[in-house]
Formats: structure tokens, sequence, C-alpha cells
């Protein structure tokens, strides 16, 4: 997902989403582990990249509510 997609969802709704690409990643790395080829590769970048946004936006909004 896009930057600016993220930062229109809610927290609960970031965390929501975040819970889901870690448990696909999380699925992605078992199926490699079995053995097999995960069906898209290129989507365990995608996921890991997203979840890095997800919380660096997370981060933001609890270091601007502090100040």
């Amino acid at each position: 997902m896009k930057f600016s997609e993220l930062k229109t969802m809610g927290r609960e709704e970031l965390e929501k989403k975040m819970e889901d690409l870690k448990l696909e990643l999380m699925k992605d790395y078992a199926q490699i582990s079995a053995g097999t080829p995960p069906k898209n590769p290129g989507m365990i970048k995608e996921r890991k990249k997203t979840i890095a946004r997800i919380k660096s936006l997370l981060q933001s909004e609890e270091t601007t509510s502090k100040k």
C-alpha cells in the first residue's frame, strides 16, 4: 500500500492491517520452509515494506501526540 493510503486510515485500522500482513508473511515463510516456492515472491518484499510504513506512521503519530 502507498503511504498516502495508510495516512487516511485510523489507528485501529492500521493495527489490524499490520496484524493481517504479519500473518500473511508468516504463511509465506512457512511455505518457503516447507520447500515449496511462493506463488508471488515479490509480495513478501511488498508486505515487509508495508509493515515498516505502518510502524513508522504509528510511531510518528505517537511522538506528535506527546508534544
